[in-house]
């Protein structure tokens, strides 16, 4: 018997190493992965050679073998699939609203003499660069004397379209493309869209470009 009672209280908590293990057998523990995910059988991944996986060599890892990890590329494959093709029409739109804007906010050419009318002869064509230099254009007198004007430039590449009075046509040559020589519109061969109508003006003898209209249809 101790003469101090707070060790007696102690004494008299102590658990006996018996009895503790009696006790943690009436307690019901739950193994650590009782509540782990778990996968049906289809889902497993095995191996031909029946080794775990991260014994596997590491090109059995980038070639899919059976089902869950086939299955796992393809998501992963159609997720960049996804993201890639979002972010190119995103950029394509970008691409069109600054060039709209660019458009918009883009001087006039201005008004710029390209030929005496007198000097057409009906049926024929002349070359001429507007709004810059580096711009050429056609100058076209139908039959009849209609007159009209086109940027040269293919829509397809900017190969040099050559007018065909006869066959009512201008052809590139390039890529076989193909535009009415009355609208300019494109009709057969890979250019996109019509070729870019030039505005004119006439003033006495004097044939003037005055404008520049892009359609896009």
């Amino acid at each position: 018997m101790t003469d101090h009672p707070q060790k007696e209280l102690e004494q008299e908590r102590a658990v006996d190493p018996r009895e503790s293990s009696r006790h943690e057998a009436l307690v019901a523990v739950e193994p650590s992965g009782a509540y782990a995910a778990t996968r049906e059988e289809g889902q497993i991944t095995r191996a031909p050679d029946g080794r775990p996986m991260d014994a596997q060599p590491r090109w059995r890892t980038d070639f899919a073998i059976d089902t869950p990890v086939d299955n796992y590329l393809a998501r992963r494959d159609f997720a960049k699939f996804v993201v890639l093709t979002s972010g190119a029409f995103v950029a394509g739109q970008g691409f069109i609203a600054v060039q709209s804007l660019l458009r918009r906010n883009r001087r006039p050419p201005g008004r710029t003499r390209i030929a005496s009318l007198s000097e057409l002869e009906p049926g024929t064509a002349t070359t001429f660069t507007y709004p810059s230099e580096d711009d050429p254009c056609l100058l076209l007198r139908t039959v009849d004397g209609q007159l009209l004007a086109y940027s040269q430039k293919c829509t397809h590449l900017s190969c040099a379209v050559v007018p065909q009075m006869e066959q009512g046509v201008l052809h590139c040559p390039c890529h076989e493309g193909y535009f009415d020589l009355l609208t300019g519109a494109n009709i057969a061969g890979p250019p996109p869209r019509p070729l870019p109508r030039i505005v004119l003006e006439i003033d006495g003898d004097e044939v003037f470009a005055i404008a520049v209209d892009e359609r896009m249809i």
